[in-house]
């Protein structure tokens, strides 16, 4: 009989997604299955790194060797799919500790994932592709910048955000300049450096892809439309949100973001699946808004919408990035 490979499914994480992350790893269980595979959950929280299993009991992980002790016997993971949005999974630094044991895992490696997790800096480098990016201040360390400067360099509405943030915590849209500061505030509360980018008027939709040795995957186009300002927390999570697959746009267009998407992946050489989001102006021009290697995984996430619209088995998908390697 064959022995099955012991899958970690690393969540938590030390930002404000630590709890979204969590729900992607119950997702991600029930994506994997237990026919090929036999999954634990590796809930990560500062130094605190325990296997949890289905009825709460916890385990310790020993760091040493990234393993854990189950009624006596000693268990080591063969593979780890991370799904911790943010920090220390989305930005390299969990990727680093994996290739010191030699562990493969699923998501981008560590330079990738390091340049990805900061929005300013990927998409300045991206825009040195021909990508096309809003304008943006980039403000660090506490640093202020006037109303005035911001209203002449980028604008009026505008968003101010952190660099590293997620599922939009921190995130302001700034109507008016007396709401510069105050946003500048929140926004710091997610990291140290802080965006201030040009509000792109248009459609927001977000594709999915993902490539292995013997083939490449691009998904159906998702097109978002909030109840709210924005694509804000409450409407991520809370359905003030219709969330449109296939989205609502020309077989033309379609095929323009899908190319994008691809090519996107293979300037940056991601690993794994990522979901790029973009606005698509009024001009049709489509931008970059933001890249995705860690994306939700529930089971409304938008990878798995696009996976079924796609007439794809979310465990054949899971079946090709685990083996990749």
């Amino acid at each position: 009989m064959d022995i099955k490979k012991r899958i970690a499914i690393v969540a938590g994480g030390g930002s404000s997604e630590h709890e979204v992350s969590l729900r992607s790893a119950a997702g991600l269980r029930d994506f994997i299955g237990s026919e090929h595979y036999d999954c634990d959950v590796v809930c990560i929280k500062g130094r605190e790194w325990d296997v949890t299993d289905p009825d709460g009991s916890r385990h310790p992980i020993d760091k040493n060797d990234f393993s854990y002790e189950r009624d006596g016997v000693r268990h080591h993971f063969d593979y780890a799919y991370i799904t911790i949005h943010g920090i220390p999974g989305e930005n390299g630094i969990f990727q680093g500790y994996l290739d010191l044991l030699g562990i493969p895992y699923s998501t981008c490696s560590v330079l990738v994932s390091a340049l990805t997790f900061n929005k300013y800096f990927c998409n300045q480098y991206l825009k040195g592709f021909g990508v096309h990016v809003a304008d943006c201040l980039l403000l660090r360390g506490g640093e202020r910048v006037s109303e005035d400067v911001v209203g002449a360099k980028i604008g009026y509405p505008c968003f101010v955000k952190s660099t590293t943030g997620g599922s939009s915590f921190g995130v302001t849209k700034v109507k008016s300049p007396e709401q510069l500061a105050a946003a500048i505030d929140l926004a710091y509360t997610e990291g140290n450096e802080v965006m201030i980018e040009r509000f792109m008027k248009g459609t927001e939709i977000t594709c999915g892809c993902y490539k292995t040795r013997s083939k490449s995957v691009v998904f159906p186009i998702t097109e978002v439309v909030s109840q709210n300002e924005f694509f804000d927390y409450d409407a991520k999570y809370n359905g003030a949100v219709s969330e449109i697959t296939p989205a609502r746009i020309s077989d033309e267009l379609t095929r323009k973001v899908q190319e994008l998407t691809l090519h996107i992946y293979d300037i940056l050489g991601c690993h794994g699946i990522v979901r790029i989001d973009y606005i698509i102006g009024e001009d049709n021009v489509v931008r970059l808004l933001e890249m995705n290697t860690t994306p939700g995984m529930t089971a409304t996430s938008f990878i798995p919408q696009q996976v079924r619209a796609a007439g794809l088995d979310i465990h054949d998908v899971m079946h090709d990035i685990i083996e990749d390697v």
